[in-house]
C-alpha cells in the first residue's frame, strides 16, 4: 500500500486558512463600525475552520491558541458578551498573530513565541480562564535523539480500516536504522487465527537522529487503532527542542537567518490560483474543438490536389480561430481580481488613521477588475506606499480640515478599471494636495534644479520621484526617509507600466497607475529598423505619420522636433538609439510612429512597419542582461529573435538627455 502522508495537504489548508483570516479581518472590521450578530458567526466559523485544520494536520500551539480565540467568540455569539472596541483591537491582533504563525511553520520555524503565548493568556483571561504558564515538558514532539524504543501494539481491528502495520515499519526503517521484535502473546491457534484481525505486536529499535515528531508522523492514520510509546534508547543523545521562554529569549537572532527562512520558504511553498469550473470547462471545449479540426487537416496528408485548396484554407483559418481562442481562455486562467490586493487597506487604513489622529473614510471601487496573478503578486507594494503616503502627507487632521472649510472626514479612494487594453488603477484624496513650494523648495537645496522658473505642475510633481527625495520635516516611522515612491516608480515600470501625478492646491491629489493586463503576451506593430526587428507595443502606439523634411526642426544638441496636431514632439531615431547597422535612411523614407510612455509623447523613426502581430515576451535579463530602452525579446515566425521597445525607457532616456 502506498504511504498517504499529510504533508501534501498543507498547502491547501494554508490557503484556505490564509482566505479564512482575511475573512474574519474583513468581518472584524465592518463588526467595529457597528455591524449585526451573523458577522460574529462568521468569524467563529472560521477560527473554527482553522483550529480543527490545525489540529488535524498536526500544529498543536496553532490550534490552541485559536481555541482561546474561538472561547471569547463563543461568548460573543451567545450574547454573553457585547462586542466593543476593546474585544475587536483583542481579535484583529489575533488575525495578526495567527498570519505569524503560518509564516513561521512555512519557514520551518516554531509556531509559538513569546507574543504569541502572551496573547493566548490574554484571550483565556477575557473569558476567565487562567493558564499554566509554559514549561519545558519531559517529551516534546520536536525532540530529537539518537535512538528510539517504540512499544507498537495495533488493536485487533486495525487492518479491516486499510492500514498496513508492515508499511508503518517500513517507513520507520526509511528514517534510521531498525530492529524489531514481535511480540506473540496474543498469537492465537491456528484453528482460532482469524487473518482479518492483528494478532502481533513489535518491540521496535530505531538509532538514528531523528526527531521525535517524525518518529510520530509514521503513525498519525494509527493513533487511535494502537497502543504506541516513545522513549529514548538508555544512553542515548537526546536534543531538546527550545520551550516558548527559551524561544523569546533567542529572537534577537543573526539577521542572516532572515534571508535563509525566507529562501526556504519560497522553495517549499507552491503557489496556486483557483479555476472556477466554467474555464475548465470551455478549455475542454476548446481542445475537443482543436481534435476536430487537426483530424480534418490530417485528410490533407495523402490526398491533396488544387481543388481542395480552398478547403485547406478553411481548415487552417479555423486552426488560427481555435488557437487564439485557447491562448485568451487559458490566459483567463491566471487573470484574478484586484480585490484580493485592495482588501488588505481597510485594516491599514484603520490602524493609521487611528495612530495619526486622523479620520479617513475609504471606498473601493472596481474590486472584481481582473489581471494577471504575476501583475497582481508585484502591485501590492506600490499601492502600499501609495496608501500609506496619502494618510501621512495627503489627508489633513480634523481640526485643519475644518479650519480649510472641510468636514472632519477626510476621503481615500481607490478605483481599479480597464482602459483600451490596460488596467488603471487610481489612487486619490480629498487632502491638501502637494506643497509647490516645499517640492521645489528641497529639489533646490539638494540641486536637483538650477531654478523653478518655467517648471509646470507636472514637473514639480515628478520630484517626488527622485530617490531620497522628502519634503517631510520629522522622521518617523511611516516617511521622511526619502524612500518609497522613487521604489513605487520603479516597480510600476518594471511591470511594464507607467505612473502619473494630478494634484490641486487644497482639493486633493490623484495618484493614477497604468499597467498591462498581462506580463506574457502583447500585442505589437513589428517595425524594421536597420535590418533588424523590433516590436513596438501596440498599448503604446498613438498613431503613424510619413515626414518630409520641411516639417522637422533642429534644436541645440542635434535634437530633432516635428509638428503633431497642436505642439511639437522628438522624433528619436531607434537606428541611433540601439546602434543599428545599415544606411541611415532620410525622413522621407520612413514612417514615424507617435507613441505615449511615462507621461509623454514622442516619435519612433523606423524604416518600415511589418505589421501586427502577438509577442510572446521573453526576459531578457534573466538570458542576457538588462538592455536600456529594451523591456525584453520574442521569436519571430522564422526563429529569428525580436527585441521588444521600451517606450517608458525611451521617453525617460531622452527627458535626461534633453535636461542634460
Amino acid at each position: 500500500m502506498s504511504t498517504v502522508s499529510l504533508a501534501q495537504f498543507h498547502q491547501t489548508f494554508f490557503d484556505e486558512s490564509h482566505e479564512g483570516l482575511d475573512a474574519m479581518e474583513t468581518a472584524l472590521l465592518a463588526l467595529d463600525g457597528g455591524g449585526d450578530k451573523e458577522l460574529v458567526h462568521g468569524i467563529f466559523r472560521a477560527a473554527h475552520s482553522i483550529k480543527g485544520g490545525a489540529a488535524t494536520f498536526g500544529f498543536p500551539d496553532m490550534a490552541a491558541f485559536t481555541h482561546e480565540a474561538e472561547s471569547l467568540l463563543d461568548e460573543l455569539r451567545d450574547g454573553r458578551r457585547a462586542v466593543d472596541a476593546g474585544i475587536v483591537e483583542v481579535l484583529l491582533r489575533s488575525v495578526d498573530c495567527l498570519r505569524g504563525m503560518f509564516a513561521r511553520v512555512q519557514s520551518g520555524q516554531p509556531l509559538a513565541d513569546a507574543d504569541s503565548e502572551a496573547l493566548r493568556h490574554e484571550l483565556a483571561a477575557m473569558v476567565g480562564r487562567t493558564l499554566a504558564p509554559a514549561a519545558a515538558p519531559a517529551r516534546r514532539s520536536d525532540d530529537a535523539s539518537t535512538g528510539w524504543s517504540i512499544a507498537f501494539r495495533p488493536h485487533r481491528g486495525m487492518l479491516a480500516g486499510g492500514n498496513d502495520a508492515l508499511r508503518l515499519l517500513r517507513e520507520l526503517g526509511e528514517l534510521g536504522e531498525l530492529k524489531a521484535e514481535a511480540e506473540l502473546d496474543r498469537l492465537p491457534g491456528l484453528a482460532a487465527l482469524d487473518p482479518s484481525e492483528c494478532h502481533l505486536g513489535w518491540r521496535l529499535e530505531l538509532r538514528g537522529d531523528v526527531t521525535r515528531a517524525a518518529v510520530q508522523s509514521v503513525f498519525d492514520w494509527v493513533e487511535d487503532e494502537c497502543d504506541l510509546t516513545i522513549e529514548a534508547l538508555p544512553g542515548a543523545q537526546v536534543h531538546h527542542a527550545p520551550v516558548v521562554a527559551e524561544a523569546a529569549a533567542a529572537v534577537p537572532a543573526p539577521a542572516a537567518a532572515a534571508p535563509k527562512a525566507a529562501a526556504r520558504e519560497a522553495a517549499a511553498t507552491e503557489s496556486s490560483v483557483r479555476v472556477g469550473i466554467d474555464k475548465i470547462d470551455s478549455l475542454i471545449n476548446l481542445v475537443g474543438e482543436l481534435v476536430i479540426t487537426q483530424s480534418m487537416l490530417d485528410t490533407f496528408r495523402e490526398d491533396f490536389d488544387a481543388s481542395r485548396l480552398e478547403m485547406l484554407q478553411q481548415g487552417l483559418a479555423q486552426l488560427a480561430r481555435h488557437t487564439r481562442t485557447l491562448q485568451e481562455s487559458v490566459m483567463g486562467i491566471r487573470m484574478l481580481p484586484i480585490g484580493s490586493v485592495f482588501n488588505r487597506f481597510p485594516r491599514m487604513v484603520r490602524d493609521l488613521s487611528q495612530k495619526l489622529g486622523k479620520q479617513v473614510k475609504l471606498d473601493l471601487v472596481g474590486e472584481q477588475t481582473e489581471l494577471d496573478k504575476t501583475v497582481l503578486e508585484k502591485i501590492g507594494d506600490p499601492l502600499v506606499h501609495l496608501v500609506r503616503n496619502a494618510i501621512d502627507h495627503g489627508l489633513e487632521t480634523p481640526d485643519r480640515r475644518r479650519a480649510a472649510g472641510k468636514g472632519d472626514t477626510g476621503t481615500l479612494r481607490l478605483e481599479a478599471s480597464h482602459r483600451n487594453g490596460s488596467i488603471v488603477v487610481e489612487i486619490s484624496d480629498d487632502g491638501a494636495g502637494l506643497n509647490r513650494e516645499a517640492i521645489v523648495a528641497k529639489a533646490l537645496q539638494r540641486g536637483l534644479i538650477a531654478s523653478a522658473e518655467g517648471l509646470t505642475d507636472e514637473a514639480v510633481a515628478d520630484l517626488i520621484f527622485q530617490p531620497g527625495f522628502s519634503t517631510a520635516a520629522v522622521t518617523t516611522d511611516l516617511s521622511g526617509r526619502g524612500v518609497g515612491m522613487d521604489v513605487v516608480r520603479r516597480n510600476v515600470v518594471d511591470l511594464g507600466g507607467s505612473i502619473q501625478i494630478r494634484s490641486v492646491a487644497g482639493k486633493g491629489s490623484v495618484f493614477t497607475i497604468t499597467l498591462p493586463l498581462t506580463l506574457a503576451i502583447i500585442d505589437g506593430l513589428t517595425a524594421l529598423v536597420g535590418g533588424e526587428h523590433y516590436i513596438v507595443p501596440l498599448a503604446s502606439i498613438v498613431e503613424t505619420v510619413q515626414l518630409r523634411s520641411e516639417h522637422l526642426r533642429t534644436v541645440t544638441g542635434g535634437g530633432e522636433l516635428f509638428h503633431f496636431r497642436d505642439g511639437w514632439l522628438p522624433v528619436l531615431r531607434l537606428q541611433d538609439a540601439f546602434a543599428c547597422h545599415g544606411t541611415r535612411r532620410p525622413i522621407e523614407q520612413g514612417l514615424v510612429v507617435v507613441v505615449e510612455g511615462d507621461g509623454s509623447r514622442l516619435g519612433l523613426f523606423v524604416d518600415e512597419l511589418i505589421g501586427q502581430q502577438q509577442a510572446v515576451v521573453k526576459s531578457l535579463e534573466a538570458n542576457y542582461r538588462r538592455v536600456s530602452g529594451i523591456s525584453g525579446a520574442t521569436i519571430l515566425a522564422d526563429g529569428s529573435v525580436a527585441l521588444i521597445v521600451d517606450v517608458a525607457g525611451l521617453s525617460r532616456q531622452l527627458s535626461r538627455r534633453r535636461a542634460a
